[in-house]
């Protein structure tokens, strides 16, 4: 419990100096300063997989949506049958993101990504749609700098599997009580 009440103070800081150095640089990143180091910082701190896979999947659907704000640009009317055509496909990207990745890439990081991405450039993408090549590339970068920023402050401190209760994934060996298994585990165990 330390650790975590420790990386969410570093991380307060952290987005502190972050929305005090955007104002003092003009970085223009107060409106993405709370959404990406918070996002970051989830990312960190959910025991699950390494930290790097959770980070590839954060960034595969981060990928996913960015992508399908191109589709929408490019393809896509900007209707209700529009937007739900784009909807779709962004899950979908995640979906087949973890699904290539053979389950390494977690669903709950690509899906994090995606809203992340979507999150942070709705507003921006609806007001100039034409826009999109300059509009996202500054609306992608300023988000993933305060999604780094807060994924390497909690990463510093954050629990780890067996640690403050957490349960690691998956059973562990000799143990006969799945409670803590994954679905994953489970479906493995129930095809044995």
């Amino acid at each position: 419990m330390l650790k975590t009440i420790f990386a969410g103070l570093g991380l307060a800081l952290a987005a502190a100096v972050v929305m005090l150095l955007s104002g003092f640089f003009d970085l223009e990143l107060e409106s993405v300063v709370l959404l990406g180091t918070a996002l970051g910082a989830g990312v960190a701190l959910v025991p699950d997989r390494t930290p790097l896979f959770r980070f590839l999947g954060f960034a595969a659907g981060f990928v996913a949506a960015w992508l399908g704000f191109f589709a929408r640009a490019a393809l896509l009317p900007d209707t209700d049958g529009g937007l739900a055509v784009f909807v779709a496909l962004v899950l979908l990207l995640c979906v087949g993101a973890f699904a290539v990745s053979v389950g390494h890439l977690p669903l709950w990081s690509t899906l994090l990504g995606a809203a992340a991405m979507s999150g942070g450039y709705e507003y921006t993408y609806a007001a100039a749609p034409p826009e999109i090549l300059s509009t996202s590339v500054s609306a992608a970068t300023s988000l993933l700098f305060c999604i780094a920023v807060g994924f390497l402050v909690a990463a510093t401190v954050a629990p780890t599997a067996g640690h403050a209760g957490l349960a690691p994934r998956g059973p562990r060996a000799g143990d006969d009580d799945l409670e803590n298994a994954s679905f994953d585990d489970l479906m493995m165990e129930k095809t044995k």
